[in-house]
């Protein structure tokens, strides 16, 4: 087992951890389509026709034939008798020809021998079942032709996208009533200490309540997985190994809070290393918060160690949790972040050769995006819970000035 505190940067963590995961062919399942946001497709989708399967307006207006527009003005407008109006909802019977229109409005079908639509704007009663058309209109205009969006057989949706409101939208185009997703993993959550109570029994002097359960439950829930929790586990090594045999049987993956550091009381790494070859990859990551974290490969399942401080135990997880779930799907890339660019309010400074990560809020100040430093100990969750993402100080700098321009990262995913 690797000594505590031989500290690898967080990326190359990563990669030796990822790259020690088993290759599986993830498992999918068939789910009702309005069920499937954020969850990730498992096979191609492809048109079962085009779309639009017929030509439609795009405005309110008349359907004409564009070649006896040309020329039209509003000092010399083009006249065409109106035979008729396209109901909605229904295949027009009424064929154009030559100088006749029909109204149509956004949507309607356009009948045999238009090729066009003059919007409203540009139009005005002549005499009965006559409108005079002030603008002239080129082939096409304001219609949206069969198939322009997809034609038939075409992949609209590839395998490993995760469906967002525009895909469920698409697919309910196509009457796609069930789709073929990947299974999402499970991920059991075990958090440690004697002195750690459920959220909801009153902590005696000495106590805490769990947080760390719920918040990487939900972090695991965001980023497309599954999470078990398998309660507080008292710091006795008999104890864990029982509730990790547990989870590994029943679960595809292990996150377990607290226990990761290096005193007497700290089991974590001892029993990732106990529970499955490889074991313990990682123990130590040069980054701050969450510098005692632990990575391994129990048999074939990942496992991960965080600190039981809340701040660091959900800064860690944010940077290695959604890259295990990916990876555990199949994934040959981590999610990306969502991010946007602030400057920074003030001097920060930093440890040269550690990544920090540094809560801040943010806030428009002379026409730009402000970021202001969330100054934080890592046992406070409402430090982290009061930001509005977290800023970046890079290993080989010693700190970064005010005015800097700056990444802010989301602590949620990316939509």
């Amino acid at each position: 087992m690797p000594e505590f505190l031989q500290l690898l940067p967080p990326q190359e963590a990563l990669a030796r951890w990822l790259s020690a995961f088993p290759h599986r062919q993830p498992s999918s399942e068939n789910i009702e389509s309005i069920h499937s946001l954020g969850r990730i497709i498992a096979a191609h989708i492809t048109a079962p026709h085009p779309l639009p399967a017929f030509p439609r307006s795009t405005v309110d207006g008349y359907a004409v034939r564009a070649a006896d527009s040309y020329g039209a003005s509003e000092s010399l407008p083009a006249y065409f008798t109106v035979i008729g109006e396209v109901l909605m909802g229904c295949q027009p019977e009424i064929p154009l020809g030559p100088a006749q229109a029909a109204l149509i409005h956004t949507g309607g079908m356009l009948p045999e021998g238009a090729d066009a639509v003059v919007m409203v704007e540009y139009t005005q009663a002549a005499r009965e079942n006559e409108i005079e058309v002030t603008r002239a209109v080129a082939p096409l205009e304001n219609i949206l032709r069969v198939g322009e969006d997809v034609d038939a057989g075409q992949v609209v949706i590839p395998a490993g996208r995760r469906l967002r409101p525009a895909e469920i939208g698409g697919l309910m185009a196509f009457g796609i009533q069930t789709v073929p997703v990947l299974c999402q993993p499970r991920i059991a959550v075990l958090s440690t200490g004697d002195e750690v109570v459920p959220p909801a029994v009153e902590p005696c002097p000495g106590q805490v309540r769990d947080i760390n359960s719920y918040s990487l439950s939900a972090l695991i829930e965001e980023w497309g997985a599954v999470p078990v929790r398998y309660g507080i586990i008292p710091d006795r090594a008999e104890a864990l190994k029982s509730a990790v045999a547990a989870a590994l049987a029943d679960c595809d993956a292990l996150v377990i809070t607290a226990g990761s550091s290096a005193s007497s009381r700290d089991i974590t790494a001892q029993v990732i290393q106990q529970a499955g070859a490889p074991g313990v990859l990682v123990h130590g990551v040069n980054v701050r918060p969450g510098k005692p974290t632990i990575l391994g490969v129990c048999g074939e399942k990942p496992a991960i160690g965080l600190p039981g401080n809340p701040v660091s135990a959900l800064v860690i997880a944010w940077l290695f949790v959604p890259a295990m779930i990916a990876a555990l799907q199949g994934m040959a890339q981590a999610p990306q972040k969502d991010h946007v660019t602030a400057r920074l309010s003030i001097n920060v400074a930093s440890l040269a050769g550690r990544e920090d990560w540094i809560p801040v809020t943010l806030h428009q100040a002379a026409g730009s995006l402000l970021a202001e430093p969330v100054f934080f100990k890592s046992n406070l969750i409402f430090n982290l819970a009061g930001a509005d993402g977290l800023m970046l100080i890079p290993a080989d700098a010693n700190g970064l000035a005010a005015g800097e321009r700056i990444q802010v990262y989301r602590l949620s995913r990316a939509p």
